[in-house]
């Protein structure tokens, strides 16, 4: 078992990410996690992920802990709350946005492949 306190992660640079803080919980490096890793990201209002285009083999859960993002693909839109997540799966596009003025905190799994 390893425990991750919050307040010794730091903060990562999420490629095509804006006007949000990533972090990275768990993983290979930081405590063994080899199918996949956690993370953890704040988006400001108007901040969000640009378009990921369909050359992802990973599958992605979104659950949003706080606030209200807005997911969408080439073909459908989500508006996900407090409560409410996604599962992206393999080589499915997404972009995200959060569309409010209050901030929106989301946890993220992301599997290795």
């Amino acid at each position: 078992m390893k425990k991750v306190e919050l307040a010794n992660v730091k903060p990562y640079s999420a490629p095509k990410h804006f006007d949000m803080k990533a972090f990275k919980l768990h993983g290979t490096e930081e405590t063994g996690s080899k199918k996949f890793w956690m993370g953890l990201s704040h988006f400001l209002p108007m901040g969000g992920a640009e378009y990921a285009y369909e050359d992802s083999p990973t599958e992605k859960i979104y659950f949003v802990l706080e606030g209200e993002i807005t997911v969408k693909s080439k073909t459908e839109t989500f508006v996900l709350k407090k409560g409410d997540s996604i599962f992206i799966g393999p080589n499915e596009g997404r972009e995200m946005l959060n569309e409010t003025n209050m901030p929106a905190t989301v946890l993220v799994a992301i599997s290795y492949e």
